[in-house]
């Protein structure tokens, strides 16, 4: 029947002691030094093995900025859509694609410029005395370096290791596209002039000096073509980000191992942006241009023709006749020819606008309604809206790939596009009217040109169409001379706060502290955790607190660790410490002889859990401890399986306690006299072929009954009980018996054995004595019972520390 106290066993073992795991890690400190130099070791190389990344910044600001010769008449303003339109614009342009390519191949970002560093090619873009212009159209060698070494002012050396750099790839720059070059063997070195054509197998460019190079003979260097599209998704990761407090201010960010590049990336990508965004700004004013230059090339040839027409046919007559009483007649019918003329352009470029807006997808290209004076402001502005949207779609189409913002963009377009539609056809009544109006007035005119003569008709007719041909064409130059305007005076929206610029710093990495700070970290973490396996695996008893969780046995004493060669210790140094634990036991156990009322002979048993916790040494030592208070004592070597008692007494093992038991010898023959005074001992003698049955007969019975007349204390220096029942059959002539465990070597499961024992009435008047204790922090918190009196006992003991460590090697020393 199980009880509530074979639970406390379990219970006991779920209390973890912080404490005394604290001090068992400080124990191990060296572990802790060698791990953190290791760590700092690692982190230092990692450190210095690492590029030096720095980081570059540059303010932009995007404006409103108004054309002061903007007006009403021209229309010629492309539109944003607002500040705040223009800063998300600014920011998703500079993270596309398709800007990102085009700062790329302006800067030629693929050609890297390096020299060799201790731990790797470090980029030297801006610190090189040279620069190469390359065939886009032949291939480059890829990703190999190659050398460039100046062998004097004029000349240079060309070479490749390919037999550290197997490669065989070219890249054609002109379409990025690859291919594999075949050579016959290791190309090794080849020299050209400055400014001279290579043309090698894998390389096709010029080299040239820059302006100011200098000290670059016997110097080398090295050329490196990477991939573009690589290139340019490097650098389209660029931090652009909006000012929180000013939404129209723009923060740009770069990081890399090269500060001049950063800096010629970052102003050359906002150039690039400010010159678009111009471009986009005159788009109107470009397409009238452009309209209106289609269209007076063909005019010119118009007014021409009608030029010649009206001076052959005023060749031979009296011009004054011909104008004569028609003049008021001509100047009003060519206002009515003006008038129609501009309301039927109005009509053509509104029909036009409606076939393009059913026809096309793409409006970037649409010209201004003001080319044909249409002033309308629903029209102009929705034309200029599409136009936007058509080309921020355009440019988007490079850089996302979320079908989602297409899709935004579209239905926007389309919803214009309808609006426009409604426009279209409310103008367009209004202008069919007009023109019906105009009609009228045209006919009623001709009516009564029809009474002028003949000749005066004709002319009459003949001017009409020169002079709407000449007023066209005057309209025309006016709308490209505002178109001019309007272009020539516009501005970007776009204009640099702070442009990027290398004023020192800027450093951002390699993060040193950060790697030293993971290295401490590591450093103590690993031995923690390695320690805290160990003390988690540790199943050995290490502590007196172990054993008084582990049994309610009580401990009689602490015996320290051996402190000399033999097991002689206690009468080699009767004034140690170690003789010291051994008296304090001897009185524990006369304190509890006197508490049974025990009088004359005491035999007290030693056993253990299993063999080399030091059975035999704690019975040597104590015997020794009576022995030289004057107390008559032996020590019976019982463990007959393996016997040890006699060799620290230079005694023989011939006869002994086995020679009693057989009857071969008496008590007298097997009793062997030490050098101790007052010890003697019995050996085990040959080893039997059945020592339990040996230890069970009457013989034994006798054996103790005529110890007991001769000495005042019998030592039983038995079998380990954990191992063999020996000990158990002993256990019945003893007064007291003494389970001896070991620190750090005794299992703790070995104490659940002899608990059960103690439990059944197999072991009575049982003590544990903890052997081998080490005072030290690794084993917990260090009491000594009865062991070690620290400062206090200096001057009692005639046992002197031996120094350790860089001591004994100053002591050395100094001898």
């Amino acid at each position: 029947m199980l009880d509530a106290k074979d639970f406390t066993f379990f219970e006991s073992q779920s209390n973890f002691d912080f404490k005394g795991f604290f001090i068992k890690v400080i124990s191990y400190w060296k572990w802790f030094v060698l791990s953190l130099l290791i760590s700092f070791v690692v982190a230092y190389n990692v450190n210095i093995r690492k590029e030096k990344l720095y980081g570059m910044e540059s303010l932009i600001v995007v404006k409103d900025e108004n054309n002061p010769f903007f007006t009403s008449n021209t229309s010629l303003v492309f539109n944003w859509g607002g500040v705040s339109d223009k800063v998300q614009t600014v920011i998703t342009t500079l993270r596309s694609r398709s800007h990102n390519e085009l700062v790329v191949d302006k800067l030629e970002y693929y050609i890297q410029y390096q020299t060799k560093g201790k731990y790797f090619y470090e980029d030297a873009y801006g610190n090189v005395p040279f620069y190469v212009k390359i065939d886009k159209n032949k291939g480059q060698l890829a990703f190999v370096p190659i050398k460039i070494k100046f062998i004097n002012a004029s000349e240079y050396e060309l070479s490749v290791d390919f037999n550290e750099f197997p490669s065989r790839t070219l890249i054609h720059y002109v379409d990025n596209s690859r291919s594999q070059v075949n050579l016959d063997e290791t190309y090794s070195s080849k020299k050209f002039k400055i400014d001279e054509e290579v043309n090698l197998p894998f390389a096709h460019f010029k080299l040239h000096l820059h302006s100011d190079a200098n000290q670059y003979v016997n110097q080398e260097y090295y050329l490196r073509f990477e991939d573009f599209n690589s290139t340019v998704a490097k650098y389209k990761n660029i931090d652009v980000a909006a000012d929180n407090k000013a939404q129209s201010v723009i923060s740009l960010q770069l990081v890399g191992s090269n500060k001049n590049r950063l800096v010629e990336y970052l102003n050359t990508t906002v150039e690039l942006l400010r010159k678009n965004e111009l471009h986009s700004k005159n788009l109107f004013a470009t397409n009238t241009i452009n309209f209106i230059d289609s269209t007076l090339l063909v005019m010119e040839g118009q007014i021409k023709e009608a030029e010649n027409e009206l001076k052959n046919f005023r060749k031979g007559k009296n011009v004054f006749e011909l104008e004569g009483g028609g003049e008021l007649l001509t100047q009003r019918i060519s206002e009515y020819d003006i008038q129609k003329d501009e309301t039927v352009r109005k009509i053509r470029y509104l029909d036009n606008l409606k076939t393009y807006l059913d026809k096309s997808v793409d409006f970037s290209n649409l010209p201004a309604p003001t080319v044909a004076s249409i002033e309308d402001p629903n029209i102009v502005n929705n034309v200029s809206r599409l136009i936007e949207l058509s080309k921020q779609r355009a440019e988007l189409n490079y850089a996302v790939k979320s079908g989602k913002m297409f899709t935004e963009f579209d239905v926007e377009m389309d919803a214009i596009k309808k609006v426009l539609l409604e426009n279209i056809s409310s103008s367009k009544s209004a202008l069919m009217i007009d023109l019906n109006i105009v009609n009228r007035n045209i006919s009623q005119a001709e009516s009564e040109v029809s009474v002028l003569p003949e000749q005066q008709q004709e002319h009459l007719k003949i001017s009409r169409k020169y002079n709407l041909k000449d007023n066209i064409y005057s309209t025309f130059l006016q709308k490209r001379s505002e178109a001019e305007i309007v272009k020539a005076a516009n501005i970007s929206d776009i204009d640099f706060i702070d442009p990027a610029k290398d004023v020192g710093g800027g450093l951002r990495g390699p993060k040193t502290s950060i790697n030293y700070i993971l290295a401490t970290i590591l450093g103590l973490l690993i031995p923690l955790l390695i320690i805290f396996v160990i003390v988690l695996l540790d199943n050995n008893i290490n502590l007196i607190e172990d054993i008084q969780k582990l049994t309610k046995i009580p401990v009689i004493g602490v015996i320290g660790k051996k402190n000399t060669d033999t097991n002689l210790s206690v009468f080699e140094k009767p004034k140690s410490p170690l003789a010291e634990s051994f008296r304090a036991i001897r009185s524990s156990l006369q304190f509890l002889y006197k508490k049974q009322n025990k009088d004359g002979a005491k035999i007290l048993m030693l056993t253990s859990s299993v063999s080399g916790e030091g059975k035999t040494f704690c019975s040597i030592n104590l015997a020794t401890v009576f022995a030289l208070s004057e107390k008559k004592t032996v020590i019976v070597g019982l463990d007959l399986r393996k016997p040890r008692i006699f060799g620290d007494f230079n005694i023989d093992n011939i006869f002994g306690v086995v020679n009693y038991l057989i009857g071969q010898k008496k008590l007298e023959d097997v009793i062997q006299k030490t050098h101790v005074p007052y010890l003697d001992v019995i050996s085990s003698g040959p080893i039997p072929p059945n020592p339990a049955e040996l230890l069970m007969s009457e013989s034994m019975r006798e054996l103790i009954e005529e110890l007991k007349q001769k000495y005042d204390y019998i030592i039983l220096d038995t079998p380990p009980v954990g191992l063999v029942s020996d000990a158990l059959e002993l256990a019945h002539f003893c007064d007291a018996t003494l389970y001896v465990t070991r620190q750090g070597f005794t299992k703790k499961g070995m104490l659940s054995v002899v608990n059960e024992k103690h439990r059944r009435g197999e072991l009575q008047n049982i003590s544990i004595l903890f052997n081998g204790f080490q005072n030290k922090a690794k084993y917990g918190y260090g009491y000594g019972y009865g062991y070690g009196y620290g400062v206090y006992g200096e001057g009692y003991h005639d046992e002197s520390q031996e120094p350790k460590g860089w001591r004994k090697m100053l002591k050395r020393n100094k001898k």
